[in-house]
């Protein structure tokens, strides 16, 4: 790695998928008003993540569309035909 350009501030955050609740622990430099404790006690930051690797269908093998915000259905909404 080059010196000087990668960020100092690493620091354990929790990421959880809001899609089905997968909560995992590792270093980021993200930030988060939010706070979770954690299964050793302790209270970290709480990243949200609309997907992750649990609930991706590349990983998961599974051909579901994750639709948090309702992006689909607005755009259907749009484009129907009117009759």
């Amino acid at each position: 790695m080059k010196k000087g350009i990668h960020p100092e501030s690493y620091r354990l955050v929790v990421f959880k998928d809001m899609s089905n609740g997968h909560t995992f622990l590792s270093k980021s430099t993200a930030g988060s008003k939010d706070t979770i404790q954690w299964e050793d006690g302790n209270e970290y930051p709480l990243i949200k993540l609309d997907i992750s690797n649990t609930s991706h269908p590349f990983y998961t093998g599974k051909n579901v569309m994750v639709d948090t915000a309702g992006r689909i259905d607005k755009f259907k909404k749009r484009y129907e035909k009117k009759k």
